[in-house]
């Protein structure tokens, strides 16, 4: 299949990274979106972080900008494939061409790389320079929805769509390794967007509050806009001490109403 899509014009590969992000964006924030905003919204309320949901506008921006940013990071890929196609890179066709380890390797190795540069290109959108120009327009979601897990401004998009040809830059990286690991950020991005907490109260007693990243501390994101710049990963924010001085109590409050029948002010 891999060796079959060397053969394809840019335009054909432009045409299917954007049609195979868009189809992802739509399963998975719509499946999100049902679940959370439809389905399960009555049983779910208490687990959701910001208590308000938002209003149909706000829906329909998030929608329409992140299908803008599926077509920039198609234009990121094709310039990628382009690379590739000139050999500048260390993008490999054949799972022979490395050991079967290193294929699942480079998938957290790709992970851990896209971690790191979404913190501290996130972390420096922030800075008064540039907010206004690259990062704002995801900031209009004060309390998002799944469709905002890609609502980026032009350039933002362009910024999170250099993963792709950092990685192949870097590393060996087999297409399909990569398309496991956009399936996996494109679900942890949506879910850290949908506004509910979904872990319990004993995570934060527990080691892998230190690793992993929770819902709330995105959404405490989007709600103070300062503070918790971390994607999958809590270790960043934990060392550069930017995590927001209440995001454990936050958690610890509603996933505590979660668990209980008392009254929740969310905030």
């Amino acid at each position: 299949m891999f060796r079959d899509m060397e053969n394809w014009s840019l335009e054909k590969i432009s045409v299917a990274i954007v049609a195979i992000t868009i189809l992802r964006y739509v399963v998975l924030a719509g499946l999100a979106w049902a679940l959370g905003y439809v389905w399960f919204r009555r049983s779910w309320v208490r687990r959701k972080i910001i208590s308000a949901f938002p209003e149909g506008s706000q829906i329909r921006r998030e929608a329409l900008h992140s299908l803008r940013s599926a077509v920039i990071f198609g234009v990121v890929g094709t310039l990628t494939v382009f690379a590739v196609r000139q050999g500048w890179t260390r993008m490999y066709f054949s799972t022979g061409d490395y050991p079967a380890m290193w294929f699942w390797f480079s998938i957290l190795l790709t992970i851990l790389l896209h971690d790191t540069w979404f913190y501290w290109t996130h972390r420096l959108m922030h800075h008064p320079r540039l907010f206004r120009a690259v990062h704002r327009d995801h900031h209009l979601s004060r309390n998002p929805t799944p469709w905002a897990a890609f609502a980026f401004s032009p350039m933002e998009a362009a910024v999170q769509a250099m993963i792709f040809p950092l990685a192949v830059f870097l590393f060996p990286l087999h297409p399909l390794a990569f398309g496991i690991f956009m399936m996996w950020q494109m679900f942890f991005n949506v879910i850290g967007h949908t506004g509910y907490e979904y872990n319990r109260p004993g995570f934060m007693k527990s080691w892998i509050r230190f690793l992993i990243n929770t819902p709330t501390n995105h959404i405490m994101h989007h709600e103070f806009i300062r503070g918790n710049y971390g994607l999958y990963f809590n270790f960043w924010d934990r060392i550069m001490k930017t995590n927001h001085p209440d995001y454990e109590k936050r958690f610890l409050q509603v996933t505590a109403a979660a668990e209980s029948d008392a009254p929740r002010n969310a905030g």
